[in-house]
């Protein structure tokens, strides 16, 4: 009885449709930020390097250089804070966490881009 009741609440919260992505990908995440009365869209663009959880704890981890400084970000998939994610790139990636990617700079952080088969 309480596991079909959590359930039927997760199914509720869950996005009617989950951006579609990969760990390796580029991408732009659009957050909305609430300042006082007003709200406004923030774009937080990196590297996703994880993914974890399921449901309604799905969350990815993006990745980024500022300053020369590393930041990482976790964000829920089926957050409404979350406006949208979009793909910048696809990379060729041979693990499912892309961890070692904290301890390069510069040039050795880039990733091998995935070509699409272009359809005529």
């Amino acid at each position: 009885m309480n596991q079909e009741f959590l359930k039927k609440v997760a199914e509720s919260s869950l996005k009617a449709e989950a951006p579609k992505f990969l760990v390796g990908d580029t991408v732009d995440v659009h957050c909305l930020i609430l300042e006082g009365a007003k709200s406004r869209t923030q774009i937080f663009s990196g590297v996703v390097i994880a993914k974890s959880g399921c449901g309604v704890a799905e969350m990815f981890t993006v990745r980024r250089i500022v300053a020369g400084e590393g930041v990482e970000r976790k964000f829920p998939v089926h957050s409404p804070k979350v406006a949208k994610v979009e793909v910048k790139r696809s990379a060729i990636v041979r693990r499912a966490k892309l961890y070692f990617l904290r301890d390069r700079i510069g040039k050795a952080v880039r990733l091998t881009e995935r070509r699409m088969a272009q359809q005529n």
